[in-house]
């Protein structure tokens, strides 16, 4: 087992993040000072949300989470696959989709990574955590030209691996760190114009907010021709959270009501459903969509 995963983390590569620091305040070190006990082995919690929204008739948006942890007292491996995906193209594309994109990233990840690490195929590994997170990506694509041609979706993808997350990325899906001193981090890059002109400095982000072809994207799982995703790597912060969600969720409400309703809801579940009910209490315009991991140990 030891061996099967030093091949897996030997390729590993890590994002390099840009983060800015600021000066806490009497209370934000209180919140991050206080005494935390240590669990054997790590726990990790996981909730979800979903709703159709107030404004549209049917759900595009498809979730999937999956943990579990193998300890034997040497190697306590916490695991979880954890995917967004935001169906595109109306009810009869959009919807299946994002459901086969999701169902065939979820197969791939598990029969390379999960079957071996429980013992239900043999633990022979060539390939590194990036690129059989690649590999997913592209049968979820070539999976939604067989299935739903026309159709698109997002793909947003968290594989757990110990204190490693990395994150699989296609489209306008998010995927965030909460930490309790006040930050969200953004750990993913929109693939849309309008993200793209802000970029090159043709739109504010004031505008960027209100412009009309917000939701266009310029790549899409079952869309375009063949492209690399965006695989990055990172340690899962503890204490904090990750929060993968559809544009339904950070389209409507700011990062600061995000936090606010992460940080002060009783565990993850409470959390999923009062950000849904947050989101659909303001307008509810799209299909919503949110996953909320945390990571005790």
């Amino acid at each position: 087992m030891k061996d099967f995963f030093d091949k897996l983390f030997g390729k590993r590569k890590s994002a390099v993040l840009d983060v800015e620091t600021a000066p806490l305040s009497e209370e934000q070190l209180r919140s991050v000072s206080q005494v935390t006990v240590s669990y054997t082995p790590p726990q990790i919690l996981v909730a979800s949300g979903q709703s159709t929204g107030m404004q549209r008739e049917h759900n595009e948006d498809t979730i999937f989470t999956l943990c579990s942890t193998l300890a034997n007292g040497e190697n306590d491996i916490p695991f979880g696959v954890f995917i967004v995906a935001d169906g595109m193209g109306g009810h009869q594309h959009g919807e299946v989709a994002s459901s086969v994109a999701t169902r065939a990233m979820a197969e791939h990840v598990l029969k390379k990574l999960y079957y071996p690490m429980v013992g239900l195929r043999p633990q022979e590994q060539n390939e590194s955590l990036q690129e059989i997170l690649e590999a997913g990506v592209r049968e979820a694509h070539q999976t939604v030209h067989r299935r739903a041609p026309g159709g698109g979706t997002t793909l947003t993808t968290g594989l757990l691996l110990g204190e490693q997350i990395l994150i699989a990325h296609v489209g306008d899906s998010r995927a965030y760190f909460i930490y309790p001193d006040g930050r969200m981090l953004q750990l993913t890059q929109d693939h849309s114009l309008v993200r793209r002109l802000v970029e090159l400095g043709q739109l504010t982000e004031a505008e960027a907010v209100v412009h009309p072809q917000r939701n266009v994207l310029y790549r899409a799982i079952g869309q375009n021709e063949p492209f690399h995703p965006d695989v990055n790597n990172f340690l899962f912060p503890h204490p904090g959270y990750m929060l993968i969600c559809s544009d339904g969720l950070w389209g409507v409400l700011p990062d600061t009501d995000i936090f606010r309703i992460v940080n002060a809801a009783p565990n993850p579940s409470q959390a999923c459903y009062e950000l849904v009910q947050a989101a659909n209490n303001a307008g509810g315009p799209d299909n919503i969509s949110v996953i909320l991991v945390q990571y005790v140990g």
